[in-house]
Parts: C-alpha cells; structure tokens; sequence
C-alpha cells in the first residue's frame, strides 16, 4: 500500500497537469490527432499489454530517454501507467523539463481496458 506522501504528491502533480480520460483518447486516436502516447510503466508490465500505438518508456527512465522518442517540447504527448498515478508524475516532471502539451491518462491502463475499448 503506498503511503500517504505518495498520495500526496501524486494529488500535487495532478493540479499542475491536465488528465483526459478513456474516451477522450479514443476519440484522438480516431480522428488521427497527431500526438505521442507513452507507456510508463515497466516492461514486464507493458509486455502484457498496452494501449495501441504506445511507446513503453518506464518511468525510472522517462526523463533520461524522452529524447529518444521526441525532442518537440510543443508535442502533445499524453501518458499512462497502470492507474493514472505515476503517469501524472510523469506529466508534472516532464512539463518541469519544457514540455508545454502534456497529458496524463486518468485511470491509466486498467481504466482502458475496463471501458472495453
């Protein structure tokens, strides 16, 4: 069980980003929205599914190898994880470094599969 600090920040990172949900990302991978999606979690975890079109980069190494998938600090970029916590991180670290149009996913990879997308 994390503890409360965890909970803490993630609620902190969440009011300095922008979370869209399930539906929302449907609705952008189907009209052909030009963005990058990334998969935070690990790779064991992405291995056992992921959302189409993702690339996994897991978030101990986000911050090191966002470089290898875009460098554009105006991309739309939106992230998830398994539950909407560490993607939120993610976003609020991600806009710490410049990038200008991040997004995290509410309800992460289980919140996807759950709407039977």
């Amino acid at each position: 069980m994390p503890m409360p600090e965890f909970h803490e920040l993630v609620n902190e990172a969440k009011k300095q980003i922008q979370e869209i949900g399930t539906d929302d990302l449907k609705k952008m991978q189907s009209s052909g929205e030009d963005f990058t999606l990334i998969d935070v979690r690990e790779k064991e975890d992405a291995e056992k599914g992921t959302i189409p079109g993702a690339t996994n980069v897991p978030r101990g190494m986000l911050e090191h190898n966002i470089d290898q998938v875009t460098t554009d600090k105006d991309r739309k970029i939106v992230l998830y994880c398994g539950g909407g916590s560490r993607s939120a991180l993610a976003a609020a670290s991600l806009k710490r470094m410049g990038f200008k149009n991040v997004i995290s996913l509410a309800g992460g990879y289980r919140g996807w599969k759950k709407s039977g997308i």
